[in-house]
């Protein structure tokens, strides 16, 4: 533990960085869109709070998407009580994953994925990266039809027209950047948090009466599939957090922050998976809005509409998280095929085509609830194996120490391809297929047990494993001899008129 204390501690002293030239704390006038996408974020543009970490997180998971989860057992059969317990297990087991992630921000001053060439190699990163992007486009996807369904249902507006409407201000939100989530977020945080506590109240203490007989059941299958979709719900946020924490001090305590993301992300879903749940059981709910209209109005005359559009809110805030990191994925991997100036203008671009995409892909797509399941599945295969290997090169490897300049370059220490990373990666993701279980493919072991599906363990342990194993014979001593020897160079650094 006292080791793991240290690698978060990130002895920062030792982590060789660019030098910083001096730079404006704020964009040019006339602009308050963010300079900043891939490059490194020098000390003295750093100015984010750990208490805005929680609010961040809590809101983020604050919204229909989480609510949904809550809908996967039931709809398998599962009671309300073993659907509780099954969720809030699995959101416990995911968020520990993801809230040590977010101590590397203030460490490094890095997007998460740039810090991931340490552990893949500077092009050799584009494996994870592929696993990343159709994370931050699937969640899109999946929100919009969400929304758009709900909001047809409630009010009959039309769903093309929200579709279009929700990605336009999502990719709004995402181009202004990391300080207007951030604002987003905390403004969101105290309009909803009154609503959905009244809403609460209203199930609690009897204000609503289901319709529906509850669901009285058990069976691992069904309870397996939902601690894996509420697992896999904050562990496929692994890939955001250090992108939302790389503005803050670099003497920001490690305890702190890991608390602080941990309590905001596994408090919301702890709140709303079993709400969920119980207006699956009671009210036979599939669609979350809908649920969130029927129940509120139930509580209090029109509290049910209202927080079906506050809840849309949050929700298209939550799709501008995923359009900036999404963004930051794919810069990450042309500058990883070819190296290029991280320009505003190049950030912009970037996002407003990842909007045409998911909304495309989200006007095809019909079917939320199965979306959602297969989609987080998919996502948890994929992310699970990258995770371990990234925590356990952060913790127990490299304890912290990298050189910064090292990472934009493929010359540098980490190389272009890194075969021990991609080794691990590949065989956790190998490893996996015998275990999952999708609607268009169930593997032979997952078949064997039931259809159960455990595959991310396996892919968390194997990858873990296998990156320690392959790792043995790195020379970490002469790396940490480099990063010690001088002055990081060569990280790009923009001037005011590139950025």
């Amino acid at each position: 533990m006292a080791d793991v204390t240290a690698a978060a501690q990130g002895d920062t002293h030792h982590v060789r960085r660019p030098q910083e030239c001096p730079m404006p704390t704020t964009p040019p006038a006339g602009s308050m869109i963010e300079t900043r996408s891939i490059d490194y974020v020098p000390d003295d543009e750093r100015h984010g709070k750990v208490t805005h970490q929680g609010p961040f997180w809590f809101v983020g998971n604050f919204q229909p998407f989480t609510l949904a989860l809550g809908f996967v057992g039931p709809s398998l059969g599962l009671s309300l009580g073993w659907t509780i317990i099954a969720g809030l297990a699995g959101i416990a087991f995911g968020t520990s994953f993801m809230a040590f992630h977010a101590t590397q921000g203030p460490v490094l001053g890095l997007p998460q994925m740039i810090q991931s060439r340490a552990q893949f190699g500077y092009r050799g990163v584009l494996l994870p990266l592929l696993g990343t992007l159709f994370t931050f486009v699937g969640f899109n996807v999946v929100d919009v039809v969400i929304i758009k369904s709900g909001l047809q249902s409630i009010f009959g507006w039309d769903p093309v027209l929200v579709a279009v409407v929700i990605t336009v201000a999502a990719a709004l939100v995402a181009i202004f950047g990391h300080d207007l989530l951030h604002t987003s977020f905390r403004v969101l945080f105290w309009i909803s948090l009154p609503l959905w506590i009244v809403l609460t109240c209203g199930v609690l203490f009897g204000g609503v009466h289901g319709t529906h007989a509850a669901t009285v059941g058990f069976t691992f299958v069904a309870f397996l599939a939902q601690f894996s979709v509420a697992a896999s719900y904050n562990i496929t946020y692994a890939p955001y957090v250090s992108d939302y924490s790389r503005y803050l001090p670099r003497n920001t305590k490690p305890s702190a922050i890991i608390a602080s993301v941990f309590l905001g992300a596994s408090a919301s879903p702890a709140w709303l998976i079993p709400l969920g749940a119980w207006m699956a059981v009671y009210l036979g709910a599939s669609d979350a809005l809908a649920g969130i209209d029927q129940t509120g109005d139930a509580t209090v005359h029109y509290l049910g509409s209202v927080l079906a559009v506050v809840s849309t809110l949050v929700l298209v805030a939550t799709m501008g998280l995923n359009a900036y990191s999404g963004m930051l994925t794919v810069v990450t991997g042309l500058d990883s095929l070819k190296s290029i100036t991280p320009t505003r203008r190049l950030r912009i671009v970037t996002i407003v085509v990842l909007a045409v995409a998911w909304l495309v892909m989200s006007l095809l797509l019909t079917n939320a609830t199965t979306a959602l399941n297969t989609t987080l599945l998919i996502m948890l295969y994929l992310l699970a194996p990258w995770t371990a290997v990234n925590l356990t090169d952060y913790f127990f490897v490299r304890r912290g120490h990298y050189a910064i300049a090292d990472l934009f370059t493929p010359a540098g220490m980490y190389g272009s391809w890194s075969w021990r990373g991609l080794l691990a990666f590949s065989a956790g993701v190998l490893a996996e297929i015998p275990f999952v279980d999708l609607p268009f493919y169930i593997g032979p072991v997952a078949s064997a047990l039931g259809e159960v599906d455990v595959a991310f363990v396996v892919g968390l342990v194997v990858s873990g494993v296998v990156y320690v194993a392959v790792t043995r014979s790195l020379d970490v001593s002469r790396e940490r001899a480099i990063i010690d020897a001088g002055p990081d160079v060569g990280a790009p650094v923009m001037d005011e008129e590139n950025r």
